[in-house]
């Protein structure tokens, strides 16, 4: 289950080595974002100050572990198991609208003895790989792509699990991965078009059909109608990165996390990154998203085979749609729905999984074959002229005219 084909224990190659790399520099910005973030609500809850950060450096154990068991996982294992993982996951939903706790208008975690587990976050996850396998395994039996299109239907069937808790964030983002990977695996343009208008249309609708969610989308076209209401939180937002200029007031100088912006800690944290380190650090932070994206893209157009690419193509588009949608919302581009920053955002389950996904994405990046040198594929000038030539025998110029003409004496 744990041994890797194809790839030398010990060996890396130039992506998986980016990948780690860009993984420390996650971890590192990550703790300390939320080590200065969350102090003020640590300390007004009673406790440590560093209560929050305590728990995020016990998260990132628990994620470092996972993210090391995914790394080594067999992409056989994955295969034989990822239908069982989405069963799982689908229950665990399920579970969540029977038993689950609340929290924040929302019923999404399961308690077990003071721990919260968000079983939505898994299924993002499980819905990666399982469209991965299933829709490569479509693909090999012949079939045509109305029956890739069934492989999204446990998938959909989660999101709306996740929409009634409910959680229009979530739900939208594990709806757009999995038409993001049809659209890998062939979707016809006409097909892309059709859920396309259709989607539009049914956000349209979801997003009127709740109070809540209707005062969210008008407070993004005019936060300022309501500013001490649905709008004082984007607002909030925009002061705190407006006060950053370029430099920043210094880590750990930030005035709007003190009772000013909401969630300082959780969804808006790139606020908090931004008014404490101004437009620089900003910047860096996109960067690093950036990069991942462009790391993701490599591996899965250089992954050894169908299921690894469509994984790979998977998570690439699972957290690039989460930075892009949390960022946008917090600089008032796009309506707040509450998906965290991946990597930043305070949250065990979030950053397990988060890491998760990147073990999986060094997985597939360590069974890339690397290229053969150019030496080895086109023989050198220096060895064609040594090769081998067959020795002619020397006729004089003599010889061969005298030749012919013995022939036809010899006739005569």
């Amino acid at each position: 289950m744990l041994r890797q084909k194809g790839a030398r224990l010990g060996t890396t190659n130039s992506l998986e080595r980016s990948l780690l790399v860009l993984l420390f520099f996650f971890l590192v910005a990550g703790v300390l974002a939320v080590g200065s973030a969350s102090a003020p609500q640590a300390a007004a809850s009673g406790g440590s100050s560093w209560s929050y950060l305590e728990r995020d450096l016990l998260f990132v154990l628990v994620g470092v572990v996972a993210f090391i068991f995914m790394t080594r996982i067999t992409s056989a294992f994955l295969a034989n198991f990822a239908t069982a993982f989405m069963a799982l996951s689908l229950g665990l939903l399920v579970v969540v609208e029977a038993l689950g706790s609340s929290a924040s208008g929302g019923q999404r975690w399961l308690g077990f003895s003071g721990l919260q587990f968000q079983p939505s976050e898994l299924f993002k996850l499980a819905t990666c790989i399982y469209l991965a396998y299933a829709v490569a395994r479509i693909e090999r039996s012949g079939r045509n792509w109305q029956a890739i299109l069934k492989a999204a239907v446990p998938p959909l069937l989660g999101a709306i699990i996740i929409f009634a808790e409910p959680d229009m964030g979530t739900a939208s983002i594990i709806v757009l991965v999995t038409f993001a990977v049809l659209i890998v695996a062939g979707l016809p343009g006409r097909t892309i078009r059709l859920f396309a208008f259709m989607g539009v249309v049914l956000a349209g609708i979801f997003a009127f059909a709740a109070p809540y969610r209707r005062e969210r989308l008008l407070s993004f076209l005019h936060p300022t109608s309501d500013p001490t209401g649905a709008g004082y939180q984007v607002l909030q937002a925009k002061i705190g990165l407006g006060a950053g200029r370029v430099a920043g007031l210094g880590y750990g100088q930030s005035r709007e996390k003190w009772g000013l912006l909401p969630n300082p800690h959780t969804d808006f944290i790139f606020a908090i990154i931004g008014e404490e380190l101004g437009f620089i650090g900003a910047v860096f932070v996109i960067a690093l998203f950036a990069w991942l994206l462009i790391l993701a893209c490599k591996i899965a157009l250089r992954a050894p085979d169908r299921e690894s690419q469509l994984l790979a193509a998977g998570i690439t588009f699972w957290l690039g749609f989460e930075a892009v949608i949390n960022i946008a919302s917090v600089v008032g581009l796009w309506p707040v729905t509450g998906i965290p920053l991946p990597f930043f955002s305070y949250g065990g389950t979030s950053l397990i999984i988060d890491l998760m996904a990147l073990g999986l994405l060094v997985n597939v990046a360590r069974r890339i074959k690397p290229p053969r040198p150019f030496e080895a594929q086109v023989p050198s000038v220096r060895a064609h002229q040594r090769r081998p030539t067959r020795r002619r025998e020397h006729v004089s110029p003599r010889r061969e005219m005298r030749q012919p003409v013995r022939e036809t004496v010899s006739r005569h």
